[in-house]
């Protein structure tokens, strides 16, 4: 069994209702350490090219990564990958909390889930062993019932539980798998692929912690470290006290606070929405994932409407409070974080539901979508559309039932609206806007699974000013100077494809990005390398083989796509991002060109080893990751 791992992969036959297990030599671990690649390597393997991502045919991994269960922060991810039901090609999608270190403890790093069953089950997990349970009591219960169901059932309060909630079971291609009411594995529809195979929960317990490492004392003195230089980081500090709702005030300052469906970079009404606001109102308390000194999670008490939301719902992210609030143009924080728990209670990524409402409420603003078919006005500013837009699409009610396939299939369902979308191979854009970061608009274009923020490092850190911290890690990764703003030349491509890379690496070993990383983060790049040393006892290990692992990954979702047909063709960003902003403040008139992006698409593919044509790996990089048999 290799360090830092259980040793089993889980195969799940619904269909036959057949578990078996498989045991990985070391040398398996090393070449993907977890996560989207490990989970990457069943999928091509085994998939058959052409699967109806709702259909039997495709195969869902939950993976975990060889550092997931050490006793340090930022460890307890798990990875959730699929052809995805939302966007084109694959699907991914990571979570935080309890459940991903509580599944190793149960003796799994993986699980391969394929077919479909015919009855709702559930998969139970403890102690090494595994089994299938009926989960006909479970289905059409939200993710909280089902919990305290569970919990009752197996007689344990301390189980974990993922599972797809009721927008999962009725198929909404924007659901989410849901572990601990309030954590998410939320993009790409991953809850959908779930609810399709009729599993509806995986719980897992493991009563003995215990985690085979190298090097304890190491992992201690990386832990003491971390907690010691918490505070002096002002990132980390911001995101102790605020979450991630503490960027709202510094976006809406540089006016990349998406504003009305992204016309505008600036929320006159950002205020009542900012975290400060949230901390100092509605925050109840500030909860964590296994073992992690961050607490970077908000639970929030408070209730709209004579609605409540309880602490058992958690509380908005960023990205939360952009999609229903700046770009729905509420300012309601009530609202916001009811409509939060609504998306939890019934398992739908915050992102892709917020923004398909936005979307339709600019349609509605321009008369394409009417009250007749909606039901009520649907305009800018109104929470109580939002919110009641919100509740019918979690339900696949009335007009929600178009809402819930995503915005760009909705535009095509009623065959307008397509200039309001601000999608990505299907995908969302989340609420970081490319006008004035450059090189994520570049990644949100050649991402596999389309817009995503958490694929690289943001423009800023690498931008005019960058602090020493942040230069000083990317030179680790070959960034050795800052680069001028809103600029799009061969270095800050270099700069999006290393950190790409390097994200990458974090989503295969499954480690967070809030805490490890190339830049901002509380652990840099060399802790990075040392504490997977530490956990594994591969005393080899490098950072070039840390940003080997993460290119590889990255081809072989490439790989996936290019299987299915995609290339090139659809690394295309929306029109709207190529319409100047409205609105006042610094990014007001500003746009990307179609020039630039061209030109620096070429430039990220070359870098890349792919072909300039189709965006697709050359063969002989394949090789080269010892992927030849992807070929």
């Amino acid at each position: 069994m290799p360090n830092g791992s259980a040793g089993k992969i889980l195969h799940v036959d619904l269909t036959h209702e057949k578990l078996t297990v498989e045991q990985p030599p070391e040398s398996f671990y090393r070449k993907y350490l977890g996560g989207s690649a490990m989970g990457m390597h069943y999928i091509l393997r085994d998939m058959k090219p052409g699967a109806d991502p709702l259909g039997p045919d495709n195969i869902l991994t939950l993976m975990l990564g060889v550092t997931t269960g050490a006793a340090i922060s930022g460890q307890s991810r798990m990875t959730a990958n699929a052809k995805s039901p939302l966007v084109d090609g694959i699907g991914d999608a990571q979570c935080g909390g309890f459940f991903p270190a509580e599944m190793k403890f149960a003796g799994f790093d993986g699980i391969v889930v394929r077919g479909k069953a015919g009855r709702p089950l559930y998969l139970w997990l403890h102690d090494g062993e595994a089994e299938f349970r009926d989960a006909s009591h479970l289905w059409g219960h939200t993710t909280t019932e089902v919990d305290e169901i569970l919990k009752k059932e197996l007689g344990d309060d301390k189980i974990e539980i993922a599972q797809c909630g009721p927008a999962g079971e009725k198929l909404s291609r924007l659901a989410s798998i849901i572990n601990m009411g309030n954590r998410a594995n939320g993009r790409t529809g991953m809850g959908a692929v779930m609810g399709s195979k009729n599993l509806k929960a995986v719980v897992v317990r493991g009563k003995s912690k215990k985690l085979t490492v190298v090097d304890t004392k190491k992992i201690n003195e990386l832990a003491k470290w971390g907690a010691a230089n918490l505070e002096p980081n002002p990132d980390m500090l911001s995101l102790k006290e605020h979450g991630t709702a503490g960027v709202v005030s510094f976006q809406n300052a540089t006016g990349t606070l998406p504003t009305r469906n992204y016309n505008e970079g600036q929320f006159e009404d950002f205020e009542p929405i900012c975290g400060e606001v949230m901390t100092e109102t509605i925050l109840k308390e500030r909860d964590t994932c296994y073992a992690c000194t961050v607490h970077c999670k908000r639970v929030v008490e408070t209730e709209w409407m004579n609605r409540p939301v309880e602490p058992k719902h958690g509380g908005p992210e960023y990205e939360t409070i952009g999609t229903f609030g700046s770009y729905t143009g509420v300012k309601d924080i009530n609202a916001i974080a009811y409509v939060n728990k609504v998306c939890n209670e019934y398992g739908l990524d915050t992102i892709g539901t917020g923004a398909t409402i936005a979307w339709a409420m600019e349609c509605f603003e321009q008369g394409l979508i009417t009250e007749a078919e909606v039901g009520f006005p649907l305009k800018f500013g109104d929470a109580e559309a939002m919110v009641r837009a919100t509740e019918m699409l979690a339900r696949r009610e009335g007009f929600g039932n178009i809402l819930a396939e995503g915005s760009r299939r909705a535009a095509d369902r009623l065959e307008r609206g397509h200039d309001n979308l601000i999608t990505v191979k299907g995908a969302e854009a989340p609420a970081h806007m490319p006008q004035a970061k450059r090189s994520l608009g570049l990644i949100y274009a050649v991402n596999a699974f389309g817009a995503d923020h958490q694929s690289s490092e943001h423009d800023p850190m690498v931008e005019e000013g960058a602090s020493d911290l942040y230069m000083g890690r990317l030179k680790l990764l070959g960034v050795d100077h800052t680069l001028a703003p809103r600029s799009l030349d061969a270095d800050k491509v270099r700069f999006a494809l290393k950190t790409q890379q390097f994200y990458s690496f974090l989503d295969s070993a499954d480690l967070c990005q809030f805490v490890w990383g190339p830049a901002w983060t509380l652990y840099g790049p060399q802790e990075t390398v040392d504490f997977v040393k530490a956990v594994t006892g591969w005393e080899d290990f490098t950072l070039d083989e840390l940003m080997t692992v993460g290119e590889r990954r990255l081809n072989m979702l490439r790989a996936f796509n290019a299987r299915e047909g995609l290339s090139r063709q659809q690394d295309k960003l929306p029109k709207k991002f190529f319409k100047t902003l409205a609105g006042a403040g610094p990014t007001a008139g500003v746009a990307l060109t179609s020039e630039e992006m061209e030109t620096a698409q070429d430039m990220y593919y070359e870098m890349s080893g792919w072909d300039t044509a189709t965006g697709n790996p050359m063969p002989e990089t394949l090789k080269k990751l010892d992927l030849d048999w992807v070929m």
